[in-house]
């Protein structure tokens, strides 16, 4: 019995002792080691451990205390990101050193756009080094001159050492970290450096192809694509950090915000290709209306961001949006019968799975993040897209080009058929133009009888014409001599006797007659305009009105008369004038209106002005022996 208790004793207590001494290397954070046969590792998974630190404000000491250990996490995904942009971010790895390795080795950090890390460095005596950098310093402050960031580790002792990075940025981050040996960098380098020269080589021809393009067709389309790849290539650039190495190295603030710059430009040039690639004015005018509201939501989010917070620049999913637009117009127009947009439809769904590769990486799909393929997939993307976008303007150009030659090939069948046509149709005529001559000959020698005797006919019929002539000369002068004595006897009868407004409206029936009488008593003595005193003058724009042609001043007929601004009908006022004159100013405004039909208040305040003037006037009036009343007219 104590034999068998003592031996289960002890089998416990083995088994306790071993579970203790394997579980640290169960839990433990994994090491990477230092290999001369292994030229790069890229640290992933439970090879990363990280801890957020919400409120920042946490010093290395406490981070790299042994009592902290149990709050660092280790990493489930290939790739730890930054996605709390408030918070501060530490990361730490685990490297065995190698003194024996011939190799030397440093750190790189593929995230070009993370803005601060501090790098804690261990060294053989156990204290820290630090080194800063990140995208918001200044690119010569590099250690060493390359898109990406590196830092040399020390590699002369064999010890196990920790190494801790702090990491502050204002947009998400990978944290993706690699340990390389020297050698293997300067291969990769160049051969990257190689491939990114290619890349937006590409990018750069198609676009000076295009313009070229432009400059000679004049069409739109090109213009739009070749803004929209330097658009790609400005975005890549930003991102990737060559623009940062050979274009703004000092423009750090700049630098934080110039991928917006470029993605904004991307999208709003991307749907306006789109547009014009596919017609979509004519095909679709709804979906046109559409795009024009994206382009302005997308426009005023840009400006929004850009002066009033600009941490919404991070939310680059945002142009899924845009991009699914024009990759629905896309697959829409291709629908209508429009075969261009087929290689449209294909550039752009290479350029869709690139993007949505993207999107489910940063939304935490970490399998898909599988190496350098996922890394830069939307820019093998783009290179796909922008091909394909260039056999899409090809292929329109190619139907353009054969319809114009197809309906050149129709003109010319027409014109063959008309020609041929004009020419029966010619013979046809020459036909009938031969018989209608001959027709036309015979016709004409009857003609020619008939008008022999026309001639006899006609010197018989001018001779009596002649004298039919004479005798209504002479009739003539009689009429006008019988008008004119019966015009001056009425027109003497009607200044100098009683009359009433019938007889009276004889001489002056209407307005014209009146402004004719009125013409010709205010400019008797010949025109002088009242401006410049200038002769000569145009005839007016109002009837009988006088325009000066010097100063261009133009004089109404009723102008400086009694008659100007009056309301009263013209006849009616020449008549009450020739009222008032006959009677002496003694006929009352009721009489005046009972004759004329014209309220009794009007013809009193007109009589009342005709009477004052015959008042001022009465001197010259006496001396005048017929048509006195006209002498009232002119002011």
């Amino acid at each position: 019995m104590f034999n068998r208790f003592t031996l289960s004793s002890l089998r416990t207590l083995l088994t306790a002792i071993l579970l203790f001494a394997i579980s640290p290397a169960v839990y433990a954070q994994k090491t990477v080691t230092v290999n001369d046969r292994v030229s790069q590792h890229i640290f992933n998974f439970g090879e990363i451990e990280w801890f957020k630190d919400t409120q920042n404000t946490l010093s290395f000491e406490k981070i790299s205390s042994k009592d902290f250990d149990q709050h660092f996490i280790k990493s489930i995904k290939s790739t730890p990101q930054t996605t709390d942009l408030k918070a501060t971010y530490w990361f730490r790895i685990k490297i065995k050193h190698n003194s024996k390795a011939s190799k030397k080795y440093l750190l790189e950090f593929f995230d070009q756009t993370i803005d601060h890390v501090t790098a804690y460095l261990p060294q053989k005596d156990g204290r820290y080094k630090i080194k800063e950098f990140g995208d918001q310093f200044n690119f010569d402050q590099r250690e060493l001159h390359h898109k990406n960031f590196e830092l040399y580790i020390s590699n002369d002792h064999d010890e196990t050492q920790l190494y801790y990075f702090k990491f502050k940025s204002s947009q998400i981050s990978d944290a993706i970290i690699v340990l390389r040996s020297v050698d293997w960098f300067i291969s990769y380098a160049l051969d990257e450096y190689f491939y990114f020269g290619i890349f937006y080589g590409m990018i750069l021809v198609f676009s000076f192809y295009n313009l070229i393009m432009f400059i000679a067709i004049r069409q739109r389309q090109y213009l739009y694509y070749v803004l929209y790849n330097l658009s790609v290539g400005f975005f890549e650039m930003s991102t990737d950090g060559i623009a940062y190495q050979y274009l703004w190295s000092s423009a750090t603030h700049w630098n934080q915000i110039a991928y917006a710059f470029a993605l904004y430009a991307t999208s709003i040039f991307a749907l306006m290709f789109t547009k014009e690639l596919l017609f979509v004015k004519a095909k679709a005018p709804k979906l046109n209306k559409f795009i024009l509201y994206i382009i302005g939501i997308r426009t005023a989010l840009f400006l929004y961001s850009l002066w009033i917070d600009q941490s919404l620049f991070a939310y680059k999913f945002l142009e899924f949006i845009p991009l699914a637009v024009a990759f629905y117009t896309g697959i829409y127009i291709y629908k209508q019968g429009y075969k261009p947009a087929r290689f449209f439809v294909l550039g752009y769904s290479f350029l869709f799975i690139g993007f949505t590769l993207k999107f489910l990486i940063m939304l935490g799909f970490a399998w898909l993040n599988f190496g350098v393929i996922s890394y830069y997939s939307l820019s093998f993307c783009f290179v796909l897209e922008m091909v394909f976008l260039s056999f899409a303007i090809g292929d329109k150009v190619r139907i353009l080009k054969t319809k114009k030659e197809k309906v050149q090939r129709q003109m010319i069948r027409q014109m063959a058929e008309n020609v041929k046509l004009k020419d029966t149709l010619n013979q046809q005529l020459e036909t009938k133009v031969e018989e209608r001559t001959k027709e036309v000959f015979h016709k004409s020698l009857i003609i020619e009888a008939k008008n022999a005797e026309l001639l006899a006919v006609n010197d018989r019929l001018q001779q009596q014409a002649e004298e039919i002539s004479r005798m209504n000369i002479l009739l003539e002068q009689d009429n006008q001599e019988l008008q004119t004595n019966v015009e001056k006897v009425t027109r003497d009868r009607v200044m100098s006797a009683d009359v009433d407004f019938e007889e009276f409206s004889k001489i002056y029936p209407d307005k014209e007659s009146c402004n004719l009488f009125l013409s010709d008593l205010k400019w008797k003595d010949g025109y002088s305009c009242r401006k410049c005193k200038n002769t000569h003058f145009y005839t007016g724009h109002i009837a009988f009105s006088r325009r000066c042609s010097k100063c261009g001043y133009e004089e109404s007929v009723t102008a400086y008369t009694v008659f100007q601004n009056t309301r009263i009908p013209i006849n009616k006022a020449f008549y009450m004038i020739f009222l008032i004159y006959s009677s002496k100013g003694k006929i009352s405004s009721h009489k005046l209106a009972e004759i004329l039909n014209i309220r009794q208040s009007t013809c009193w305040t007109y009589g009342s002005k005709i009477k004052l003037l015959m008042e001022e006037r009465k001197t010259v009036l006496k001396k005048t022996s017929k048509n006195g009343w006209s002498q009232l007219v002119l002011e």
